[in-house]
């Protein structure tokens, strides 16, 4: 079987409380803290598809190898932080687009409503319109056609381990009406299921659509009712402050991609290859406004870059922060450490929406140094000259670019906290002239945050080497708010 990069893609094994007539496969994005399953009968050969990414080719992989054919594929909700792959798998297998009829598709699609059933082999899926995290929201239950019951349940964010996916990425003025939709969901339809069904989730772990607190992706109906907080309220308007108490800032972008998968993603036909350009032929369309998009590791960006590009590394991750810092949409020109590092960045680009990707810098910036082209580069600052110089007449600003969250555990003394998130989009409170030295924890955000303050006209910009982690494991003093 081939392997799905940049995905971890488990071997076929046993699942807990699934049926051995029944198999379920997960696909995970680490990156965007995302899972799609493919789940199908052993005896049929048929299976489905739910939730799956852009980049369908581990899919098709992975069904080539159990010899399945691929029947529906599913979405449990119009997507806000990644491009449905839907319709790519429907062009290359013929499967058969499914979704809630409350979603208003404009392509050709299988309108579902709540309890609606589909023959899968010896399976049948059940359609259970479940509200909440968005409004269209639909689970489905999956197990033998004779039973009873389900044997699992695809829950998208209607069910997390430990959580629910939250309820706020549609506007203010939604979050708490489909926060209480949520609440009815969760004890009324979910909670109604036998204890034994496996849940298979979404969202989890790493993704801004829900705040987990563990690494685990899947659960079961009895565990979640016995462990999980927002299964245990005592009451609706708990379970409502419970559901919007603390969340996070989330990327620009998730406010974009709700009508791409309403309208329907362009269907791309396969990854895009990327076409070789010279220096000079890079360098004529940067100047026309093309932007260019470095995905090297950060020390490489550090160390020298094309002037204006962004520097967002393909572990930073790239889902997020091209998403959050590049306007979507944006015509890009790569500029990549190699070939895996050039497919992994073309991947995670396409799942988030970014189709004009124009070209590669053919022979990365050894070819673009070697034409004597200019070069931009970012001095590192070591954590005891920056403690030596603070509070001193002419000490450089301490721009910590991290969440909120991490601010508040401690920051470095008189730093200046502004979330990297927000660095292209608000008037900063920083000298254009002065010395700015910028940290996250190890130095992914920082680096895609200067990339950011160097494109707005900030030229004296440092990184500080080793980040938080090397500043608060010195020793050195820290600072908590009041």
């Amino acid at each position: 079987m081939s392997e799905f990069p940049a995905l971890r893609t488990p071997k076929l094994k046993p699942r807990p409380g699934v049926p051995r007539a029944m198999f379920v496969v997960p696909f995970v994005d680490e990156g965007l803290g995302n899972s799609a399953h493919l789940v199908g009968s052993k005896e049929a050969k048929v299976a489905a598809l739910i939730d799956p990414l852009r980049d369908i080719d581990g899919y098709l992989a992975t069904a080539d190898h159990l010899g399945v054919k691929i029947q529906y594929v599913f979405d449990t909700h119009l997507h806000n932080d990644f491009v449905s792959g839907a319709r790519e798998v429907a062009a290359k297998t013929g499967a058969v687009v499914a979704a809630n009829a409350d979603a208003g598709l404009a392509y050709d699609h299988r309108p579902l409503h709540d309890g609606d059933r589909l023959p899968l082999g010896d399976l049948a899926v059940r359609a259970m319109a479940t509200p909440g995290h968005t409004p269209e929201h639909m689970a489905y239950a999956v197990g033998p056609a004779n039973a009873a019951d389900p044997a699992a349940l695809f829950s998208g964010g209607a069910l997390i381990v430990g959580g629910c996916a939250r309820t706020d990425l549609l506007g203010a003025e939604n979050s708490e009406p489909l926060a209480r939709q949520l609440y009815h969901t969760l004890h009324d339809r979910i909670l109604a299921l036998p204890d034994g069904v496996a849940v298979f989730p979404t969202h989890g772990a790493g993704s801004f659509c829900a705040a987990p607190a563990t690494g685990e992706r899947q659960t079961s109906i009895g565990r979640e009712r016995g462990t999980n907080p927002l299964a245990r309220v005592a009451s609706e308007d708990e379970f409502v402050r419970r559901a919007l108490q603390g969340l996070p800032s989330y990327p620009a972008y998730f406010g974009k991609l709700r009508p791409v998968n309403q309208k329907g993603p362009k269907v791309l036909g396969g990854l895009p290859q990327l076409a070789p350009l010279s220096p000079a032929k890079v360098r004529e369309l940067a100047a026309d406004g093309v932007s260019v998009l470095d995905v090297r590791p950060p020390p490489l960006y550090l160390r020298g870059h094309i002037p204006g590009a962004y520097g967002i590394g393909t572990n930073a991750p790239l889902t997020t922060w091209a998403g959050w810092l590049i306007p979507l949409g944006a015509p890009l020109i790569l500029v990549s450490h190699g070939p895996r590092d050039l497919d992994d960045a073309v991947r995670q680009l396409i799942r988030i929406g970014f189709d004009d990707l124009r070209g590669v810098l053919e022979g990365g910036m050894a070819a673009w140094e070697a034409a004597n082209l200019p070069v931009e580069r970012v001095p590192l600052v070591a954590p005891w000259d920056l403690a030596a110089n603070l509070g001193k007449p002419g000490a450089p600003v301490v721009l910590d670019v991290r969440q909120d969250d991490e601010w508040a555990e401690g920051h470095i003394p008189g730093a200046v906290h502004i979330e990297n998130g927000r660095l292209p989009w608000d008037d900063l409170p920083l000298p254009k002239d002065g010395p700015i030295v910028v940290h996250c924890h190890a130095g992914n955000r920082s680096t895609s945050g200067i990339s950011v303050l160097l494109r707005r006209g900030y030229r004296n910009v440092s990184a500080l080497d080793g980040g938080w982690a090397g500043w608060s494991s010195s020793g050195f003093p820290v600072e908590w708010p009041r």
